[in-house]
């Protein structure tokens, strides 16, 4: 076990290479220059003021000198300074508010988890039955309402209509996270209530549940012992990924309620075309997702013996 973590562990160095290689190819290739403002009535700046800023984020270097730099310096944890904020440095920001996106990710993900496993269970037990469709359309809603509209109906009901939450906005209590945790959690729900309730079926269907339930185990034994472990396989696997996506900043999320996380500012280097920040971030993005993937490996040998990491 501790072999195969440390290979995969080492295997995320080269990952993270390639990610950067390409992000930086991409950057480059894209046209525009993040030396010129691109907001609506910016002055553009004189050809002496785009020459200095060259000079001084390394820019009037050699694309491939400028990419072995870079290399350099992220292997000292040095992101650079962003361009857009042009006082402050990448990792000063990323340490701020990856900790807050990540944060909101983790509670929307628990909530997903506690909610979309049951349902997808639920739906499985009662199959072609009122609650599977109840279930059905409950998670059908969650994959197809995006969460800035789920957001706003939020907002309107619970602070509006009714007023259970007293205001909207910020960070700074427990009660400003509910909603922005209830608007990201919605899409994970519907994913795993329909990957569990798709497993479950498959699952009871094999010949060895028949077998389980010819030996005169009853319906709640066959589906704690024998169905839900081995339907939970499936949606593990989409638990990496999912919590990569969401742990990692949510724009839309962060932007209706003011969090302060990582998602905004993500959007922003993107219009701002702010090469450091969009670096760090999906550098930060592909770390996070191998790990995750890594610790789903763990799982499956944990929820089904038989797996074994080899």
């Amino acid at each position: 076990m501790a072999q195969y973590i440390a290979r995969r562990l080492l295997m995320i160095i080269p990952t993270l290479i390639a990610i950067s290689l390409i992000t930086f190819v991409i950057m480059h290739a894209t046209p525009g220059s993040p030396l010129q403002p691109t907001a609506p009535n910016a002055n553009p700046l004189p050809p002496a003021a785009q020459q200095a800023l060259a000079r001084r984020f390394g820019l009037d270097k050699p694309l491939w000198q400028q990419y072995l730099v870079y290399l350099k310096n992220i292997w000292n944890l040095d992101f650079g300074i962003s361009y857009q904020y042009r006082t402050r440095e990448v990792k000063d920001i990323i340490y701020r508010t990856f900790p807050i996106s990540l944060h909101l990710g983790a509670m929307a993900m628990a909530v997903a988890i506690l909610v979309g496993i049951p349902l997808g269970v639920l739906a499985a037990v009662n199959q072609n039955g009122p609650i599977d469709y109840v279930c059905s359309l409950f998670a059908t809603l969650g994959v197809s309402l995006p969460n800035f509209i789920l957001a706003l109906f939020l907002i309107v009901l619970f602070v509006r209509l009714v007023p259970i939450i007293p205001r909207t906005g910020g960070w700074s209590s427990p009660i400003d996270w509910v909603l922005p945790t209830l608007a990201l959690s919605l899409g994970p729900v519907g994913i795993l209530a329909r990957y569990t309730r798709a497993s479950m079926v498959e699952v009871m269907r094999q010949d060895f549940i028949r077998t389980a339930q010819a030996k005169g185990l009853s319906d709640v034994q066959v589906v704690l012992r024998h169905v839900l472990k081995n339907g939970l396989i499936p949606p593990i696997t989409i638990l990496g990924p999912m919590f990569a996506a969401i742990g990692t900043g949510s724009p839309f999320v962060e932007k209706i309620f003011r969090v302060p996380g990582m998602g905004r500012f993500f959007v922003d280097s993107l219009i701002t075309r702010d090469y450091p920040m969009i670096m760090a971030v999906i550098l930060l993005y592909g770390a996070f997702l191998a790990v995750m993937n890594l610790l789903v490996d763990v799982l499956y040998g944990v929820v089904d013996p038989r797996i074994r990491l080899s």
